[in-house]
């Protein structure tokens, strides 16, 4: 795994420091780890819904109703 030195406000710190202690978290690296993941996940849902629009855009107006597109996209999302 590799080692990454950062910087981070007092405030973000804190948080972190703070999520630790309540035992949400082993370590700071873990939860950073997590928040990265989250962030992967939400872009690859962004990317999706970019797509999908531009593909709508592109041909007047896709065939799936918001209900399919809405169910779709929190399938992305929770992977």
């Amino acid at each position: 795994m590799a080692r990454q030195s950062i910087s981070l406000t007092e405030p973000n710190d804190e948080w972190l420091k703070t999520q630790v202690d309540k035992k949400e978290y082993s370590s700071k690296s873990e939860l950073i780890n997590d928040l990265i993941r989250q962030a992967r996940k939400q872009q690859v849902q962004i990317d999706w819904l970019k797509a999908k629009i531009e593909k709508a855009e592109k041909n007047g107006f896709t065939s799936d109703s918001k209900q399919e597109i809405l169910i779709q996209s929190k399938s992305l999302l929770n992977g």
